[in-house]
């Protein structure tokens, strides 16, 4: 838990500093959707290699490299920033520093590939130390740990840092990945998955998608989860660029806007098993989906950063009560053998779809500015994800309460 707290201090300053760097080079808002497409695009390249290999070796020693992995390539930019510095207007076409503008693709391509494979590892891991029964409080806890630095401080942290030297927050994360790697160096146990005969990597494949086909449940979840968070990066660029030129709000400005929705996120992921029990898995899931639809039309046309911290709060809560159940479903029903592979199909529909959304956000600006002023055309795809949301969210009410139905009666897997 203290190693992922760092490890998610880091990923939250990066948050605000990936994107808000590229606004610093680049106008354009596809070059900065392109950003956040780097981080996003190992999940869809690497996420069905990263199961296979989670299903191979020790689960900690892959998280170990992958950590020392991240804190060399944020030295890198670091050193590159601190170089370049102080940097020139940003273009309204192009990189106003195009070597830069490439390394921090690069690097952050590197990032999040590593973060595919650490993920994928530290997924299959908690089931291994913790009783089923207890998975949805043991899940809630160490997402608290991880908002905290992930959403809370390091959102906050990183806007102070880059309003103050653009190179220092990742200074501090190069240091922040070191030290959780220094820390998982002293855990002990068996985080090897279970002997088995040499096999090749294709039967191996197949043996995770065969799996998560013939679970209804689990092929819903990860459709419904890819789709909501494709529709949720189509929000994330307009947002950053809503914020700077609708509202005229700086860096801190934008980071308190961050925690506030991290709030949320330890709020949803401590009250998550409880309403869990209270309302049952198909109904906290049903529900939980619409917040997106409610949400996002309010953060189009709040007047100020209040509004849509308050907003941002809201829907987190719903976002991480959601994970509560699709994760620990997850995590209940997948014997250990398969839980690598499982997790890296799930997540090539769950989070390999965020790309796309990244890239619609930054052509809908792009081509809606032709028609539209350009502060009208930032929240286009705001309104186009919360009709998606709507549209998700209907189409899934009745495959969500079939599938858990169908579920109820199986037996957790050993």
């Amino acid at each position: 838990m203290a190693a992922s707290g760092f490890t998610n201090l880091a990923d939250g300053i990066a948050t605000v500093v990936w994107a808000w760097v590229a606004t610093l080079l680049t106008r354009d808002a596809l070059l900065v959707a392109l950003m956040p497409v780097a981080l996003r695009l190992p999940w869809f390249l690497f996420a069905l290699p990263a199961g296979i290999v989670a299903d191979r070796v020790d689960r900690m020693r892959l998280i170990l490299a992958m950590d020392i992995v991240r804190a060399l390539a944020f030295a890198a930019v670091a050193a590159a920033v601190f170089i370049a510095s102080p940097l020139p207007v940003a273009t309204q076409e192009g990189a106003s520093i195009p070597w830069l503008y490439a390394l921090l693709i690069v690097s952050a391509l590197s990032v999040g590939a590593a973060e595919v494979f650490r993920d994928n590892a530290a997924q299959t891991g908690l089931p291994t130390i913790v009783p089923h029964r207890d998975l949805e409080r043991a899940n809630g806890r160490l997402w608290s740990v991880e908002l905290i630095g992930n959403e809370l401080l390091g959102p906050a942290l990183g806007a102070v840092l880059i309003a103050a030297t653009v190179w220092s927050p990742f200074a501090l994360n190069a240091g922040a990945f070191a030290v959780a790697a220094l820390l998982l160096t002293s855990l002990r146990g068996d985080f090897r998955p279970p002997p088995r005969a040499g096999a090749h990597w294709r039967v191996e494949l197949m043996e995770g998608i065969a799996f998560v086909r013939s679970s209804p449940v689990l092929a819903a979840l990860a459709w419904i989860t890819g789709l909501w968070n494709l529709l949720w990066m189509m929000v994330t660029v307009a947002l950053v660029l809503h914020v700077q030129e609708n509202l005229g709000l700086g860096a801190p400005a934008y980071g308190l806007i961050l925690s506030a929705g991290a709030v949320g996120g330890i709020i949803g992921s401590l009250a998550g098993e409880h309403v869990v029990a209270r309302f049952g898995p198909a109904r906290t899931a049903q529900c939980t989906l619409f917040g997106l639809v409610f949400a996002i039309p309010i953060i189009a046309v709040s007047p100020n950063g209040w509004w849509i911290a308050t907003t941002l709060l809201l829907l987190q809560i719903s976002g991480m009560i959601w994970n509560t159940v699709t994760v620990a479903y997850r995590q209940r029903v997948t014997p250990n053998a398969l839980m690598g592979r499982m997790n890296s199909v799930y997540r090539l529909l769950a989070w390999g779809m965020m790309p796309i959304g990244l890239v619609l956000s930054g052509l809908m600006i792009n081509i809606s500015e032709s028609f539209l002023e350009r502060g009208t055309a930032i929240t286009v795809p705001l309104f186009a994800s919360a009709l998606g949301g709507l549209i998700l969210a209907t189409a899934a009410w009745r495959a969500l309460e079939r599938g858990f139905a169908e579920a109820q009666g199986a037996t957790p897997s050993e």
